[in-house]
């Protein structure tokens, strides 16, 4: 669900992150992943921890060998990465590193605008045939797997068209325990079925390559070496975009037979980076891959495009920098010092420090300015919410508490203290910008309303929260995620509900999310792909956990909705469908919706080609640094 904005998430990514300035999104979120210029402030609720991160991070970089060499890019990531398997790619993070090694067989096109996908690893668009349910793909026969030790003699061979089939497989392989299940669950013709007889294989690493998946699914299938035929089970108007997402990256399979249960530590891609190190907690390093030749800078952008200099490089071989280094923080203020000496290269703007880098006017300060640092701003395909586990009896089997909440939650000051203002309160799942959103939708209980929220919760059987168990919030461990768990307990306190704010670090709260341990949780969602369905299909009955359902929502009504929706293109009916279903989600209530986005990010003009992209997760390759 933007550049190597190393920030959480939107996700991405597909994107799911939490409501922490993360991608996010992604997760999947893009906000926060870059730091500022300017001498270091102490933050709110920084703290003697925050200093003292704050000079480990300047000690490190001051001590890192390749701070003045040439043709590297230094960015930044807002927690610790979970894995390199794209079959667990489900948050930013991961989304954003893992974009830098592995490929799709299509990819999304840098500078043009609407949103829409070109081919990557293929060698052209999908050829569609009966009535859109048909998809034969061509791949390119001239992109070969890095060199790495799980080939033989280390040379990486040809990529061709048994290598996608087999990810597929694999990522559907319920072993794999991967979040991405829903991207194809029952859209391809006996893929379910294979998922199904999987459940039966012995477990990892007994059998990382069973018998099962030599043989023939029927919608998915090779015609030659370098030619695949999908079959799905309905058109599917945004398929295309489905085979751009991580969890659809093509791996080899000697990676998975070499490495084992390490694989996840271990990328093995056709990317224009290769992993050169990963020290958790502390930064990634990528260099050139040496055997990518077959990326190129775009030629096409929007009207001003090519006077901005971005189509300066148009035609010319990517990737443009050498080697990329991407640092690990945990907490805003050390990023943005980091920012300010120089040490990073892009940089997104931490609440506290907003009105150093912004002016009332909402321009940069002139200060910056003069130091070479560019403001780029995007509005984000994105949502923030807080996610009620229906699972749980208590809540799950009350609405008008859940409506209660939502209505108790003063989100405007969520967006004015905690945001800067960047962003919009939500009336629905949908962004705007997308088909589906409607500036007029207005959410009966998406305003603060403390009054109303009390006689609701008065109607729940709570009045004044009597008898009601103290509920627990779900963030990340950092400074920001904290304070706004701190800003929910107390609003929720004006009502009589007690919450108790639950930190723990992001891979911790994703296998959480997986196991539906939680009661609410702080979450944020980026575009994976620009269609609405992106979005509906986060409360659709079937796609809960492991699925990225995480409220394990289910309404008849609504999942029959989405069936008819996901399957229509943009068209007036469509729009029909989508204004029923968020109904139907505003009743319900299974979110607390808060915000849609606006991301800020400062560059130094040291990097050229930044155009700020909200689904295409980290186009490091189209970078220059000068």
């Amino acid at each position: 669900m933007g550049p190597l904005i190393f920030t959480p998430p939107v996700r991405l990514a597909s994107i799911h992150s939490p409501t922490a300035n993360a991608r996010p999104s992604l997760l999947r979120w893009k906000n926060l992943l870059f730091p500022l210029p300017f001498p270091l402030k102490r933050g709110k609720g920084l703290g003697v921890r925050g200093v003292l991160l704050a000079l480990v991070a300047t000690l490190f970089f001051a001590c890192t060998p390749h701070q003045h060499q040439k043709n590297v890019y230094r960015g930044a990531l807002g927690a610790n990465l979970k894995t390199f398997d794209p079959a667990q790619a489900s948050d930013s993070y991961s989304n954003q590193c893992q974009f830098q090694v592995y490929e799709c067989l299509f990819e999304y096109k840098y500078l043009t605008r609407p949103y829409d996908v070109e081919p990557c690893l293929a060698s052209a668009m999908p050829e569609i045939s009966d009535s859109g349910k048909v998809y034969t793909i061509h791949l390119r026969s001239d992109v070969e797997f890095q060199d790495d030790a799980c080939f033989p003699n280390g040379k990486g061979r040809r990529v061709t068209a048994d290598d996608f089939v087999y990810s597929i497989k694999r990522m559907t392989d319920v072993r794999t325990q991967t979040f991405g299940w829903w991207i194809f669950d029952g859209k391809v013709k006996g893929l379910d079925a294979f998922r199904k007889e999987s459940e039966n294989l012995p477990p990892f690493p007994d059998s990382i390559h069973p018998a099962l998946y030599d043989r023939e699914v029927e919608g998915l299938r090779t015609l030659n070496d370098s030619t695949v035929q999908m079959t799905l089970t309905k058109p599917y108007p945004y398929f295309k975009y489905i085979l751009a997402m991580p969890y659809a990256a093509i791996i080899p399979h000697e990676a998975v037979e070499h490495y084992g249960e390490e694989f996840l530590n271990h990328a093995v891609g056709t990317g224009p980076f290769v992993l050169k190190e990963w020290r958790r907690g502390l930064r990634l390093v990528f260099e050139r891959n040496p055997k990518y030749h077959h990326g190129f800078y775009p030629t096409q952008g929007e009207p001003g495009d090519s006077a901005a200099g971005l189509l300066a490089d148009a035609g010319k071989p990517v990737p443009f920098i050498d080697r990329a280094e991407i640092y690990i923080y945990q907490e805003t203020q050390p990023m943005w010092l980091n920012f300010l000496r120089g040490n990073l290269d892009r940089g997104g703007i931490p609440k506290d420090n907003y009105s150093q880098a912004i002016t009332s006017e909402h321009v940069l300060r002139p200060e910056l300015a003069q130091k070479g640092i560019q403001l780029n701003r995007l509005q984000q395909l994105d949502i923030s919410y807080i996610c009620f586990n229906t699972d749980n009896p208590l809540l799950g089997g009350n609405k008008k508490l859940r409506q209660a909440m939502q209505l108790g939650y003063d989100v405007e000051t969520v967006i004015d203290r905690f945001y800067n203002g960047r962003g919009i309160r939500a009336q629905s799942l949908v962004p705007p910008g997308l088909f589906g959103y409607d500036s007029t939708f207005r959410n009966p209980y998406a305003h603060y309303d403390v009054e109303a929220a009390r006689k609701l919760l008065a109607d729940a059987g709570y009045l004044n929260g009597a008898g009601l168990p103290e509920l627990s919030y779900l963030t990340l461990a950092n400074t920001d995620a904290r304070q706004r768990g701190e800003h929910f307990a107390q609003n929720m306190a004006a009502l009589g509900i007690h919450i108790k704010v639950e930190s723990c670090t992001w891979p911790e709260y994703l296998e959480r999310l997986r196991r539906k341990k939680f009661e609410l949780v702080g979450a944020s969602w980026q575009a994976d792909y620009p269609d609405p369905e992106n979005f509906l299909q986060l409360l659709y009955g079937p796609n809960a956990p492991p699925g990225e359902n995480n409220a394990s929502y289910h309404n008849p009504e609504y999942d029959a909705l989405y069936q008819r929706m996901s399957v229509m293109p943009d068209s007036p009916e469509r729009m029909v469908i989508i204004q029923r279903m968020k109904t139907i989600l505003s009743e319900d209530c299974p979110w607390i919706l808060m915000s849609h986005r606006t991301t800020e990010l400062l560059t130094y003009d040291r990097v050229r080609n930044v155009k700020p992209h909200p689904v295409l997760e980290a186009p490091l390759k189209y970078y220059r640094v000068d």
